[in-house]
């Protein structure tokens, strides 16, 4: 009995870290997508964003992963690359705890478990220099337990993003975004959210080529073009 229980617990724990549990128009689980930007030409924002400066921020976790093992950089830090040089951003940011989370997959997700039932705010390492002079932030994370990372709350109440855009994507076992970053406005102060994107941490993983083509997909919707 006691070996059923682990086995489920693992299971439960598992679904409840995917990317949400519904598919949207911006979410990925396709590995056939084709691309709507030529990635080897000039890519022009669109014309709301021309002069904008460009941040993207992102929480990533590196260590245990449940469906693709050890891993030495984290999914959503692959994306944010991603996004980052397609965007041509001005800055990257990792988001850092100042207490690593530990890097066995089920030791993880009890803290995660246990900050998020406490609404906790994980101190961070680093903070962004100047955030005044960013316009349009695109903040990254993984999905844990149907929400955002407690850390990426603390950076969301951490700054006045009065006039500024955010625009959220993220990763999981699932292949959608949460639902929650339609709450982020309550936390970042000032900010005005746009629609966001959601894909599979096993593909990034697994075929980070296929996941740029959907990333650059996601990046023509919002405007982006040759």
């Amino acid at each position: 009995m006691k070996k059923i229980a682990v086995v489920l617990f693992v299971l439960l724990t598992f679904l409840s870290l995917g990317c949400g549990d519904t598919a949207d128009n911006n979410s990925v689980d396709r590995h056939e997508e084709a691309a709507a930007l030529d990635l080897n030409r000039p890519v022009h924002p669109p014309e709301a964003f021309a002069g904008k400066r460009i941040l993207v921020a992102f929480f990533s976790r590196t260590g245990e992963n449940y469906e693709v093992g050890f891993i030495d950089k984290g999914n959503t830090h692959i994306v944010a690359e991603q996004i980052a040089e397609i965007t041509k951003a001005d800055q990257i940011f990792e988001i850092k705890t100042v207490t690593p989370y530990p890097a066995d997959y089920q030791e993880m997700t009890r803290v995660a478990k246990e900050e998020q039932e406490a609404q906790a705010r994980p101190a961070l390492a680093s903070q962004v220099e100047d955030m005044a002079q960013y316009d349009i932030i695109y903040l990254g994370y993984p999905i844990w337990f149907h929400d955002l990372p407690m850390p990426v709350y603390t950076f969301l109440e951490s700054y006045d993003f009065t006039g500024k855009t955010i625009i959220p994507f993220c990763t999981g076992s699932g292949n959608a975004l949460s639902g929650m970053e339609e709450d982020i406005p309550r936390f970042a102060k000032g900010a005005q959210i746009r629609k966001g994107f959601g894909i599979q941490g096993k593909l990034v993983h697994n075929s980070p080529e296929q996941a740029k083509i959907h990333v650059a997909n996601w990046l023509a919707s919002l405007g982006y073009t040759n």
